[in-house]
């Protein structure tokens, strides 16, 4: 059963009324992700920011270019359930492992490394089914985030409507820290039953959009509408795995159906770009960093 179209609808008009800023709520049936991500202008802003953070560092001499396993990011973990057992979403200490060597294996290659700071579980029903932008999300996040702008808090728990999860961008930290982290459905996790995206890349994907990424379809053929330059222009979101298509005919290479940021399939995803990388690491540097 596929998620209504009128629902999809109505719940971009709930948070269009709530003005919220979160980077990407996934439906698990027919879509990866669907994204409220900033306005062209907005973006330009970030970028153009993000060029002057850059310019300011080297001019004092500092590499802005860090080696790949050189920054360690704290995760807590918060468990989010409607009661024991993993039926109600109590996810074992396994899972949480096995949701930080998914992390640390796709992101191998960049700056970062994930180390487990702490996990707590927390029963409440309300919580439990909280959906992006409701006073339980609020509740939530107010009453369990831990730590500074550095540390991901990454919730698990059942959203309602299908969702597989959202996540907030570095430049949403300032003006919301409480807001800020990655939110996945408890099923998502490795092992979990949300086939074909119960291997753990739904935390992959929200940490990117965590780390500053926008989907590889950012701006359609426009490339790079994503800010990322090595990331071949994609007309829309690619579901499933399917190789070979190419929706930006008349642009330098295939779909990135392969990327951790399109919405393929977890078992499709394998790969950040190097220019991906980079601009996690940039926007890290200006917004996260200790």
């Amino acid at each position: 059963m596929k998620f209504k179209t009128t629902a999809l609808l109505a719940a971009v008009a709930a948070l269009a009324a709530a003005n919220l800023a979160f980077a990407a709520k996934d439906d698990v049936l027919s879509h990866r992700c669907y994204t409220v991500a900033p306005e062209a202008s907005e973006r330009a802003r970030i970028d153009e920011n993000l060029t002057a953070f850059l310019r300011m560092k080297t001019a004092r001499g500092v590499d802005t270019q860090r080696a790949p396993g050189s920054v360690t990011i704290p995760v807590w973990f918060h468990v989010i359930n409607k009661g024991t057992g993993l039926s109600n979403g109590d996810i074992p200490q396994s899972q949480i492992d096995d949701q930080i060597a998914v992390l640390n294996a796709a992101y191998a290659s960049t700056p970062f490394k994930f180390s487990l700071a702490g996990v707590d579980r927390t029963t409440n029903s309300s919580w439990y089914t909280m959906s992006p932008g409701s006073s339980a999300e609020k509740a939530a996040k107010t009453a369990l985030r831990k730590g500074g702008a550095d540390a991901l808090n990454l919730y698990s728990a059942n959203p309602g409507g299908g969702l597989l999860g959202w996540a907030t961008f570095p430049s949403d930290y300032a003006g919301s820290p409480k807001n800020d982290g990655v939110v996945v459905l408890f099923s998502s996790v490795p092992g979990g039953t949300a086939a074909p995206y119960n291997e753990g890349d739904t935390g992959t994907h929200e940490v990117g959009h965590w780390l500053g990424l926008y989907h590889t379809f950012q701006g359609g053929c426009k490339n790079p509408g994503d800010s990322v330059k090595d990331t071949p222009a994609e007309k829309s979101a690619a579901f499933g795995c399917p190789t070979g298509r190419d929706s930006c005919s008349g642009k330098a290479g295939l779909d990135p159906i392969t990327n951790f940021m399109d919405y393929t399939d977890d078992s499709c995803m394998n790969q950040f770009t190097t220019a991906q990388s980079t601009r996690m690491d940039q926007m890290h540097q200006q917004y996260r960093q200790p």
